[in-house]
């Protein structure tokens, strides 16, 4: 995925099953990362024991290729129930980056496994449900967010060595992970931070723009903006859904609220654009879908499950799954809710996006790797 919810290369049943073919499962270690797959690798990090652990796994039989592991703190506290590492690996030119749950940054070489730098600056400085954001990489920087609301900075690492090319210190980090916006050739990362909106220059780390964001008391910001070239949709604050879109003249940035929908908004997941609706789950648990044009509210289905979520674009059909490990399939519909099957895919709760690739589906749960299959 490209930081948009959508993967190719999925080959969906021409009729799902009713069980998924279980083709291994194997005891990975505790954590809320998802898995990255690159190729026929799988990168995932957990925690085993007293270390952050960094595995390489073959995609196909599940077996371990390398390993790098760490000591690193225990996640104390509200957060606790939720023991391992929550950010997802980020690997770009044979390089993957992990930023564990107590703030420790590392980059290891994806064909050895080998150790090419840390910094723990940030270590145990974290948010109030320890970090939770997933770096990004651009132009060879490694742009992360670190630190918590005592102290906190986003930093851009140089990914060959580690070097610290800039630092942009004030707003704590929220959940949500960055993404890219371009301007002609002018890149900026866009990321959602304890209460505002930020669009920092990619080069210099300097601040373009910003939105207020601020959350409701019951509410985190917990969830990631989607960008649509200059549009950016955010939500997760306890009042709903907004579009805006960002302008750029010369040297300067306006900023456009294009709507809100204070009906529907999102908790601990971040919606879909397919196709000009977004698709989400809203702080109930209920599936929605928002006309992106002019936020209209399109449906919403009524049966509820549980306010985390992940929704994935294949293509032809949606995929949804909560933290009740439903596998939940259904139409790109903006007219209903059009629900194709729904498949049990863990005994524990899962809290992670799934991992589908051909006619394979990797579901992640609380200690476990499972692959599953479409075939009958």
């Amino acid at each position: 995925m490209n930081r948009d919810g959508k993967v190719e290369g999925f080959k969906a049943p021409d009729k799902w099953p009713s069980e998924l073919k279980m083709e291994w499962k194997i005891n990975v270690g505790y954590g809320d990362a998802t898995p990255a797959l690159v190729k026929e690798k799988l990168f995932i990090f957990t925690r085993i024991g007293g270390n952050e652990v960094l595995q390489c796994l073959d995609a196909s039989s599940g077996e371990q290729i390398w390993e790098n592991s760490y000591p690193a703190d225990e996640v104390m506290g509200p957060a606790a129930r939720h023991p391992g590492p929550r950010s997802t690996p980020t690997v770009s030119d044979g390089k993957v980056v992990v930023l564990g749950a107590t703030g420790i940054i590392s980059c290891c070489d994806a064909e050895s496994g080998k150790l090419l730098w840390h910094n723990n600056d940030y270590e145990n400085i974290v948010p109030v449900y320890f970090t939770g954001m997933s770096p990004i990489i651009i132009d060879n920087k490694c742009i992360a967010h670190l630190g918590g609301p005592e102290r906190s900075a986003v930093i851009a690492f140089d990914l060959n060595s580690g070097k610290i090319l800039w630092k942009h210190e004030g707003e704590a980090p929220a959940y949500g992970s960055p993404d890219e916006m371009l301007f002609d050739n002018y890149k900026t990362v866009v990321l959602q931070t304890d209460s505002i909106l930020l669009g920092l220059s990619v080069d210099e780390g300097e601040v373009v723009w910003e939105i207020p964001t601020p959350p409701e008391r019951r509410y985190y910001n917990s969830s990631s903006p989607v960008i649509d070239v200059h549009r950016i949709y955010y939500s997760g604050q306890g009042h709903g859904t907004a579009a805006v879109k960002i302008t750029k003249e010369a040297n300067s940035y306006s900023i456009n609220e294009l709507w809100r929908n204070t009906e529907f908004g999102t908790n601990y997941n971040t919606p879909v654009l397919k196709d000009g609706y977004l698709y989400g789950l809203n702080e109930r648990g209920n599936l929605f879908c928002i006309d992106a044009s002019d936020g209209s509210t399109a449906w919403a289905d009524t049966t509820r499950h549980r306010d985390f979520g992940s929704i994935i674009d294949t293509g032809a059909e949606l995929i949804a799954l909560p933290a009740t490990s439903n596998l939940i399939v259904y139409k790109p519909d903006n007219t209903r809710y059009r629900q194709i099957t729904i498949i049990p895919v863990s005994e524990t709760p899962v809290y992670t996006h799934p991992v589908l690739s051909g006619n394979k589906i990797y579901i992640k749960d609380e200690e476990d790797l499972i692959l599953y299959t479409t075939d009958k």
